[in-house]
């Protein structure tokens, strides 16, 4: 497999990258703004949110939605600006970060989670996945959840599988008609030296997985059998497959996820490469 190239640098700290219309969207969180970049290096600036941006996804009518995390808010970009959609700051016992939006608009959200602490000192406490249904009411659709990181969704729309960052795993969850989640299993288990972040799905079923620890991504299938490595030239955050045919493969990397080094250094950058297998499901 080829080594990514850099597709763009200069960013503070990218995240929740989405291949959107043509362009791939994504959060330069310790910037406080959502951008775009297309194919040849282009980018440019959506919006900003003031208390930083992390997930985004979009409701069925086409309108942005972006995970405000300092607040614990689920933002809608409209016409005359961003709008609250729903407070989560009853129900997300920490900070907000990424989420995936399904077919019929609801969005799942993740968090830190209750007296997280990720210092030297790492001290992870339980969290939320919460859902918001399209007309902003908010619940908890599971608890106990080891900092819910990066969620997709399968193409038949029936499974949730989200990365447990601390837990060092794949979980996945059985999505109801509802929307509510059940049947928790282990998707899989991972290396202890990964921390998933961010995730992506491909149509034979492998899931991306984006090792916050490290200057790689890996390529999973259910059960843990990891088939594929890329190093990236920092560490990678999150990736998304998007492209004309979803096999450009965009990796989110960053050297500190300290908010101040990330302002003064901008060294976040946006990474590509081929692969085999396009991308499939939500996001």
């Amino acid at each position: 497999m080829q080594k990514p190239k850099i597709l763009l640098r200069g960013l503070a700290f990218p995240e929740g990258p989405r291949w959107h219309n043509g362009k791939l969207w994504f959060s330069d969180m310790h910037a406080h703004k959502v951008m775009t970049v297309d194919l040849k290096g282009k980018a440019e600036t959506v919006c900003e949110v003031p208390h930083c941006p992390s997930g985004l996804g979009w409701t069925v009518d086409g309108r942005l939605l972006i995970v405000s995390m300092k607040d614990r808010k689920l933002m809608r970009l409209d016409p005359s600006g961003l709008t609250c959609l729903a407070d989560l700051s009853n129900l997300a016992s920490g900070q907000c970060n990424d989420m995936v939006a399904d077919a019929l608009g609801r969005v799942y959200i993740g968090n830190f989670g209750r007296d997280t602490n990720l210092g030297k000192n790492l001290h992870v406490g339980p969290a939320e996945i919460i859902i918001v249904t399209p007309d902003g009411k908010a619940r908890i659709a599971a608890g106990d959840v080891n900092f819910p990181n990066g969620m997709v969704i399968t193409p038949d729309g029936h499974t949730l599988i989200v990365a447990e960052s601390f837990a060092a795993r794949l979980t996945s969850f059985t999505i109801a008609p509802d929307g509510s989640l059940s049947n928790r299993e282990v998707w899989a288990e991972l290396d202890k030296k990964i921390i998933p972040d961010g995730i992506c799905l491909d149509a034979e079923g492998a899931v991306w997985v984006a090792n916050a620890g490290s200057p790689a991504v890996y390529r999973v299938k259910r059960g843990g059998e990891v088939t594929h490595k890329i190093e990236t030239s920092v560490n990678a955050v999150a990736c998304m497959l998007g492209g004309k045919d979803r096999r450009t493969l965009f990796i989110i990397a960053a050297e500190s996820t300290d908010d101040r080094v990330c302002r003064e250094k901008m060294t976040g950058r946006i990474e590509i490469v081929e692969v085999e297998a396009p991308g499939a499901g939500l996001p």
